[in-house]
């Protein structure tokens, strides 16, 4: 039977060696066109601790969710995203990892010639980026000063969450739709491409750096609310 369409929540989840402040962006403006947003804090200590946390975000979420993951947060809603209140997963230059894959896995299998990207020797059982080079592969398009914010607060990657395996990927069972960012030198576009084929995911791409949701905000909305509306008629017509 047929009934009013209502927009589904947004969940926003972050990657690796930021927080979820990256987002502020992107949701001023989902808030502003009306969208309930929410936004995960993840450790980035395992893909299991990250996974729990999105899960309590969906968890606390009124209706149908819509899951965005940028870069690393990809993996986190690969993995999350067979929650059942989830209705769809948009992907902002990130991993797609298919079951079995891990970030680390995926790094590994570039396409030859890629970009380096400037991560140092673990600390600890912790990644960070070199700091000097921070912008040039992560925020090439961020403002210089906001950039060196960037480089200076950077969030302790966990080894162990690139490491982490996806047990079942939600792309198999949801639909997804995929940003890929043309200048990204953390994560190539050819390996973007493949993996938002492999996921079957409608896409979009937008040239901006790694830190797309930073620098160009407003090319994301656009792809979101695709996600959202599509999940909205399809719920409607349920």
């Amino acid at each position: 039977m047929g009934g009013l369409s209502t927009l589904p929540s947004v969940v926003l989840v972050h990657g690796g060696f930021v927080d979820g402040a990256g987002w502020e962006g992107v949701y001023d403006i989902l808030k502003k066109d009306g969208y309930n947003v929410s936004i995960v804090q993840n450790p980035t200590t395992s893909l299991p601790d990250d996974v729990a946390a999105t899960r309590l975000v969906i968890a606390r979420t009124q209706g149908p969710v819509i899951l965005v993951g940028h870069s690393y947060g990809g993996a986190v809603i690969t993995e999350a995203g067979t929650d059942p209140k989830v209705a769809g997963l948009v992907y902002i230059t990130a991993f797609a990892p298919d079951k079995g894959e891990s970030v680390d896995t995926l790094i590994k299998s570039a396409p030859p010639g890629a970009p380096i990207p400037p991560i140092l020797p673990p600390l600890d059982g912790y990644l960070f980026l070199d700091k000097d080079k921070f912008r040039t592969s992560f925020a090439a398009d961020v403002g210089e000063a906001k950039a060196a914010f960037m480089a200076d607060s950077q969030v302790p990657w966990g080894v162990a969450a690139l490491a982490g395996s996806i047990s079942e990927p939600a792309w198999k069972s949801k639909p997804s739709w995929y940003l890929i960012a043309t200048e990204d030198k953390m994560i190539p576009p050819p390996a973007q491409r493949q993996m938002a084929a492999r996921a079957g995911a409608t896409v979009a791409e937008a040239a901006g750096s790694h830190a797309i949701s930073v620098s160009l905000p407003a090319a994301l909305p656009a792809l979101i609310a695709q996600a959202a509306k599509s999940v909205s008629v399809k719920t409607a017509a349920a």
